[in-house]
């Protein structure tokens, strides 16, 4: 059995976030991650992907953001329980929780708080016959070293945010970049939009629209594309690489028969004080919560996280009354004004 203050479910920022600010509090968290490593869809997803709204740095890497994060929160030791999915949560009869993992590990806090982002979750695949016959060779549905497609030519279909910055990006390591959308316009930030019609302007990427990808050729792996252009012929675009983004279908798994308040895929939660689900003791922060207002941002998670430490604090040392105080005055550890050499993590994955 691990104990712990506050167990956290999801090992992304904002989970890794809130070991640092439950820290300051003197409290000790234990994470929990269906994935082999800490980070999240950052760390999963798109590791090599920049990220611009992250206070202080103009532009940051999405896996330099999980390395700062775990510099940040390493000096309180949290432990981690990582490869293992939480399967089911047990409230005791003096409030506290027992959550096991789907590999039998047992976890035991006063407080639980869910952290998953979006959940577990599926690429959404466009509607090609033979789009299944080259996955893995050559068809991606998602980015996660841009390495893979230096000097390559790169076909990317969707007209999200995803579609419109992998574009961008690739447009300076991939030999030829065409970026293909089933309408004219796109559904991401406008100076994305701006950046990638810059971009056709100068050559550096092609850009069909409205036109859908209706089939894919090749022999052993991709070597180009069929489009669909609207009231025209189809046309062959050949490529080494088809890049799908139409995002995530997202799916809460095991934590969605938990008791939850559920809207939209997501857990609903009291945003008026400190973020807790309608089960005293569990909290839920990040992109799986909803409330009115709601936006998914990481730096929303890392507020959530503050808040719901707070409230954590009353809950494991109730009656006792704790006064806020900066670490610009009083430091970091113990809040006694000085900062000590930070100890190596402690990260143990489970059998």
């Amino acid at each position: 059995m691990i104990k712990t203050d506050i167990l956290i479910i999801g090992a992304g920022p904002t989970g890794l976030f809130t070991v640092f600010e439950a820290g300051l509090l003197k409290l000790k968290c234990h994470l929990i991650d269906a994935l082999p490593q800490a980070g999240g869809q950052c760390t999963e997803l798109y590791p090599k992907k920049p990220i611009y709204d992250i206070p202080a740095y103009p532009e940051i890497l999405a896996g330099d953001l999980t390395v700062k994060l775990l510099e940040q929160c390493k000096q309180f030791e949290p432990g981690f329980t990582l490869g293992e999915r939480a399967e089911t949560l047990e409230k005791q009869e003096d409030g506290t929780f027992i959550v096991t993992t789907n590999k039998g590990t047992k976890h035991h806090a006063p407080v639980v708080a869910i952290a998953g982002g979006l959940g577990s979750f599926e690429p959404r695949k466009p509607l090609i016959d033979n789009l299944a016959d080259y996955e893995d060779k050559g068809v991606e549905y998602m980015v996660k070293d841009p390495e893979l497609y230096r000097n390559k030519r790169v076909v990317i279909a969707g007209g999200g945010d995803s579609a419109l910055d992998w574009s961008i990006f690739l447009s300076n390591v991939a030999s030829q970049v065409t970026l293909i959308h089933r309408r004219n316009e796109f559904r991401g930030h406008l100076d994305s939009v701006e950046q990638v019609q810059q971009l056709k302007n100068e050559g550096k990427i092609n850009l069909i629209t409205p036109a859908e990808v209706t089939n894919i050729y090749g022999d052993k792996r991709v070597a180009g594309v069929e489009v669909t252009v609207k009231d025209e012929a189809p046309i062959k675009v050949d490529c080494d690489h088809f890049i799908p983004l139409f995002g995530l279908s997202p799916k809460l798994g095991p934590i969605a028969d938990w008791g939850f308040e559920i809207e939209k895929n997501a857990i609903k939660v009291n945003n008026c004080l400190d973020y807790q689900t309608n089960i005293p003791g569990v909290f839920a922060i990040g992109d799986v919560n909803t409330y009115p207002g709601k936006l998914k941002l990481i730096l929303c998670g890392f507020h959530e996280a503050t808040l719901m430490c707070q409230s954590a604090y009353q809950i494991i040392n109730p009656g006792k009354r704790y006064v806020l105080k900066y670490t610009t005055v009083a430091g970091v550890d113990g809040f006694d004004g000085t900062r000590k050499e930070a100890p190596k993590p402690v990260i143990k994955a489970f059998d």
